[in-house]
């Protein structure tokens, strides 16, 4: 038995004297088990795999954010909440048989080398990188700061060069983009809560308003996973008054019985604040944007959160293994609870969503209703803007990559492009219609999907006519690939101007490419520009129910 095991189940049956006679029985079965496994099994086995997939088995059924982490994966664990890795700072993808580089991070080894999107990697410490994987590659990349990794690469021209690079520690940052909207009023886009995540915040917050000239702010919290709760508190802090509380947590335990209040004065006590979210707004973001709401201090846009009311705390188990398990609930300043989902098993051993009928009413510190029952609804609705599957999937498959990389051999004389107006060309399109046209698109629009089913559906109950009818209107839809290229063509032109930004201002140029043309952030610029408007709001609209 591994000494990992052992430690284990030491603790396990102290606990269980003291506690719970079920829970020592359950585990004198595991012991059981591993020793027959170990000693009778046909073929030989390795009691550190049985030990881990017991202690995954453990967790499957719980939530989804309840997990064992094993030591192999605590590079994966720290970079999620710490944003940090030691490496060159680069993002890499697979092309034919080769990984080349997909986006040098700003100012980090890899830029300062002069790579450039594009470039392939031919060998990593004179070993040829022909046929890597993308995880071989990046485990090669990837190193003890200060060590260094020797590369050959090949530029998108056919030249070679070489460069030895020192790895570095390497910050993600989670404000990959801020800048201004107009005068008086700026933008800032937060990506998770990792450590660190209210510096990055105070200090763009405060290169925005050298000259005192910001009066507004979109905070753009959209897609934002959420990660440290301590971090959320933090950037609460810049816009509330100093002891006001913020969130509470409460779990089984006392220790999970715990509230939060902000410790500092305010830095932007009186900044207009309008925050967008949607649904894939959760956990941390959702304390942010929720205590913002309770507190009438922001009015919120977009669509409903995820609905993430839940606290993880991480164990250590010894031997660098841990346990990340949810430990509380936590609620923001009205008393309110978003979680969407109650994991605790129905008789039918199924999870269950908060019903209609169970939705509480709430109030914020003015008194507006807001409710509880899954998510935050936005005080001002927006519809989610329109998304093309198909061009999504030329992305997904590397296409716009592998044009942008042809785009740029056919134009060498471009040297800079400006972020915010540049676009391809009526001939550039038609050049990216030609690349295409060899090129299989795995995508079936959703219209044929659902004939399909219809289609099947009267074959079974022999309704002959009309699913000749049917099939009829099957051969009539045009949704291959040259049709699709021209009617997803504006999606697609986007896809491509980012690509293309992308190459010389990096993510921040791409970013203000899209924000420029964002039609919710257009709507929180109008808002905020309408002081009485969005004073009203924040002193007497209720937000829907749902």
């Amino acid at each position: 038995m591994s000494a990992a095991l052992a430690t284990a189940v030491v603790g396990a049956f102290s606990f269980a004297t003291r506690d719970d006679f079920g829970l020592g029985r359950a585990m004198e079965q595991v012991v059981g088990m591993m020793r027959e496994l170990s000693v009778g099994y046909v073929d030989p086995v390795d009691a550190d795999k049985l030990l881990q997939g017991a202690a995954e088995g453990m967790v499957r059924d719980l939530d989804p954010y309840t997990e064992y982490i094993a030591e192999d994966a605590m590079q994966d664990f720290e970079l999620l909440t710490t944003g940090k890795y030691g490496g060159m700072g680069s993002l890499i993808r697979k092309k034919g048989d080769w990984i080349c580089i997909a986006q040098p991070y700003k100012g980090s080894p890899s830029d300062r080398a002069g790579m450039k999107i594009g470039d392939k990697i031919l060998s990593i410490d004179g070993k040829s990188a022909e046929k890597f994987t993308n995880e071989q590659v990046s485990s090669r990349l990837k190193g003890t700061p200060g060590s260094v990794v020797s590369l050959e690469l090949e530029r998108l021209d056919g030249s070679r060069y070489k460069a030895d690079v020192v790895r570095e520690r390497i910050l993600i940052p989670s404000v990959p983009y801020y800048g201004w909207l107009n005068d008086s009023t700026a933008y800032l886009c937060h990506r998770d809560f990792i450590d660190g995540s209210y510096v990055e915040i105070r200090n763009a917050l405060d290169s925005l308003n050298r000259g005192g000239r910001l009066r507004n702010l979109v905070l753009d919290l959209r897609f934002n996973g959420g990660g440290i709760m301590q971090e959320a508190v933090k950037i609460l802090s810049l816009f509330v008054p100093k002891g006001t509380e913020v969130l509470s947590t409460k779990g089984r335990t006392e220790a999970s019985k715990k509230s939060y209040a902000t410790s500092s004065e305010p830095a932007y006590p009186d900044l207009r604040l309008a925050v967008l979210i949607n649904n894939g707004s959760a956990s941390a973001s959702e304390i942010v944007s929720g205590a913002l709401q309770d507190l009438d201090r922001a009015v919120l846009l977009g669509q409903r959160s995820f609905g993430k009311g839940l606290v993880q705390t991480t164990v250590p188990l010894g031997y660098n293994g841990m346990l990340k398990l949810t430990t509380a609930k936590y609620y923001i300043p009205s008393g309110r609870c978003i979680q969407a989902v109650d994991y605790s098993h129905s008789q039918e051993g199924t999870v269950k969503v908060v019903p209609d009928s169970l939705i509480s009413e709430f109030a914020t510190a003015g008194g507006r209703k807001v409710y509880d029952g899954g998510g935050l609804m936005p005080d001002i609705k927006t519809e989610p803007e329109y998304v093309s599957r198909f061009a999504a999937t030329l992305f997904a498959l590397g296409f716009i990559a592998d044009y942008g990389d042809e785009y740029m051999i056919a134009h060498p004389e471009l040297k800079e492009v400006d972020s915010r107006t540049f676009t391809i060309t009526d001939a550039d399109y038609e050049a990216f219609r030609l690349f295409m046209k060899d090129k299989k698109v795995p995508y079936e629009s959703e219209t044929r999907q659902a004939l399909k089913m219809l289609k099947k559906a009267t074959d079974e109950d022999r309704f002959k006519e009309l699913g000749e009818r049917i099939a009829q209107i099957e051969k009539e839809l045009k949704d291959d690939t040259a049709s699709n290229i021209d009617t997803y063509r504006k999606e697609i032109v986007e896809y491509i101007n980012r690509d293309i930004i992308q190459r010389f201002n990096y993510q921040e140029g791409a970013m203000e490419y899209g924000v420029v043309r964002d039609r919710e952030v257009d709507r929180a610029v109008e808002l905020l520009s309408d002081v009485g408007e969005y004073e009203r709001i924040l002193r007497e609209q209720d937000t829907p129910r749902k």
